[in-house]
C-alpha cells in the first residue's frame, strides 16, 4: 500500500501500524508527534493504529536549540 508521509508518497506493507512506521523512520524513543488525516494520535495508541491506503501522515520531530 502507499500512504502520504509529510506530503510525499511512501510505500508500506499492508497492516503496518504507526508504531512500526515510527520505528522504520528510526524515530523510536525520540520526541515526535504524529497526525493521521490531521488528527493527532497519542503515542499510547500508535501500536493499535493501523495505517490505510488513503492515510495522510505527518510526523513532526521536536528539535531543541537556541
Amino acid at each position: 500500500m502507499q500512504i502520504e508521509l509529510n506530503g510525499k508518497p511512501h510505500p508500506l506493507p499492508d497492516g503496518f501500524t504507526l508504531e512500526q512506521l515510527v520505528a522504520s523512520l528510526e524515530l523510536s524513543g525520540k520526541a515526535v508527534a504524529v497526525a493521521v488525516n490531521r488528527q493527532v494520535v497519542p503515542a499510547q495508541q500508535w501500536a493499535q493504529r493501523l495505517l490505510a491506503e488513503t492515510d495522510k501522515v505527518d510526523v513532526v520531530r521536536a528539535i531543541g536549540g537556541g
